[in-house]
């Protein structure tokens, strides 16, 4: 049954590349017309040729963007989602790199980088150097076919724009791809004008002997200009691509992770409890993130919105409670359900609040199809004989990614961990092992590629935090000070007249 609906999600694929290389011929159509002096009639019968070479040219890039991802990415092909972000974006950046060299009349102001720019941040370094790649060779193929370069009368300018085009993009994935910051992307368009006017005027040497220095001048202005407004372009566009299409980049990240995020306010305020329980798992779920080389901002996030599920009925759980326990009056197999809802409910709730699916996931899968044991056991004592444990049980699914995990494993030990009298390395050391084995034995990591050297620094990494949290700490003396500075027992009232 997968397999028919991963085909028929290929096939919306495909069927969505057609009709955006459909668009493609019609703007390189409207190109023509702009263009040329006697319109798209005489181009046709002019360069017949031409027209036929764009349209072969054109639906070999897209064959190639098609079958790199089917090769190498099957799944993020199947999601026609993914398909129209990609398609839209060379789409968009085309227009806009058209557009400037047009109204310019000079292809080196182009914001040749702003693809590539963009593309790191909505998706990866590797997929982005393609995808440039690509996109470098598609603007080379409109300049040769669309009397571009007969309009600026500069005709080996097209040969220059390809190689700036992908000389620009790739030094800018270079850079970019580990900014945490937007105002580090800005950075990043100041730096890599280095670079974009080395190759401009290396390329521009022999009109530079005709022209003299002012014209050098202009063309390192133009490569300054074109790196600055391939990061501001970039830098305004990332926000719309990011709630759109509901891409996670690490911009996001620090967003929804500040103390301002609406939902964390909101947690913070109804469930106090389940906040700060939040707070810690976060931290120790970046850490184990590190220290296995995963997202760790990513990690971050799932912790703190693991359990927002709660914030539907914040009083029925432990860590929220005062004196008053709900659960006393209720039926184990009531409190079981109210329990295991909140999983599913945090899902429902992230995403009808238009967060990641990736966080979302998290929430939905930190219990897995774990036991409730309280009421199991609670359940069992009513009822004097064996029960059908998926009754108590959580619906699931398992963790399908490491973070998953990462925050299954996370959230149980500081509950486990805070639970503990004597919280020295040695019990800690014992409860998280025994969580980890627990899960193992319950086929709670089958859905997920981690492994056991994974699992083995997850507890380590945990152990170790979790120790430096729970410390032992000194007993205070029972004495406080007195404005005189003198020391009193801590149950003498002072000033109180006897």
């Amino acid at each position: 049954m997968k397999e028919k609906i991963s085909k028929r999600r290929l096939l919306i694929s495909a069927a969505v590349f057609t009709l955006f290389y459909v668009l493609m011929l019609m703007l390189v159509l409207v190109m023509i017309v702009i263009n040329h002096p006697h319109g798209w009639t005489s181009y046709f019968k002019n360069r017949f040729t031409d027209a036929v070479l764009v349209c072969v040219c054109l639906f070999l890039l897209f064959a190639i963007i098609y079958y790199y991802y089917y090769f190498e990415n099957k799944e993020f092909l199947s999601q026609p989602k993914n398909v129209i972000l990609i398609l839209s974006t060379i789409l968009m950046s085309l227009v806009v790199n058209y557009a400037f060299g047009r109204i310019v009349g000079d292809v080196y102001i182009r914001p040749a980088a702003m693809l590539a720019l963009i593309f790191v941040f909505l998706l990866n370094r590797r997929q982005a150097i393609v995808l440039n790649f690509v996109f470098a060779f598609l603007m080379f193929v409109i300049d040769r076919n669309t009397n571009m370069m007969e309009v600026l009368r500069t005709e080996n300018q097209q040969y220059f724009s390809l190689m700036l085009t992908f000389v620009s993009g790739t030094v800018n994935i270079f850079i970019a791809g580990a900014n945490k910051t937007r105002g580090g992307l800005m950075l990043t368009g100041i730096i890599s004008a280095v670079p974009s006017v080395i190759v401009i005027l290396l390329f521009a040497i022999p009109e530079l002997t005709e022209t003299g220095w002012i014209r050098y001048v202009t063309l390192a202005g133009y490569g300054v200009a074109g790196s600055i407004l391939s990061a501001m372009l970039a830098l305004s566009l990332l926000p719309a691509f990011e709630r759109i299409f509901n891409v996670l980049t690490v911009f996001r990240l620090s967003e929804i992770t500040s103390a301002n995020a609406p939902i964390l306010k909101r947690l913070k305020t109804e469930a106090p409890g389940t906040f700060n329980h939040s707070l810690i798992v976060a931290h120790l779920s970046e850490m184990c993130a590190v220290s296995i080389g995963e997202n760790a901002e990513l990690a971050r996030a799932a912790g703190y919105y693991h359990d927002v599920g709660k914030l539907k009925q914040p009083e029925c759980f432990t860590e929220n409670q005062t004196d008053y326990n709900v659960h006393d009056e209720l039926t184990p197999e009531l409190s079981a359900d109210i329990i295991r809802s909140h999983a599913k409910d945090g899902y429902d709730f992230l995403m009808s609040a238009r967060l990641p699916e990736e966080i979302a996931s998290v929430a939905i899968e930190h219990h897995g199809t774990l036991p409730i044991k309280y009421f199991y056991n609670k359940a069992l004592k009513l009822a004097g004989e064996e029960l059908d444990m998926k009754d108590y049980s959580y619906f699931g699914p398992t963790p399908r990614t490491k973070i998953a995990a990462i925050v299954m494993i996370a959230d149980a030990s500081e509950a486990a961990a805070r639970a503990l009298s004597d919280r020295s390395a040695e019990n800690v050391e014992r409860i998280v092992r025994s969580i980890i084995e627990e899960r193992m034995d319950l086929d709670q990591f089958s859905e997920c590629n981690i492994t056991m050297k994974d699992l083995a620094t997850i507890k380590e990494t945990i152990v170790a935090a979790l120790s430096g949290v729970h410390h032992h700490r000194v007993k205070y003396p029972s004495i406080r000070f007195n404005r005189s500075r003198q020391t009193v027992p801590e149950n003498e009232k002072e000033g109180m007249s006897q």
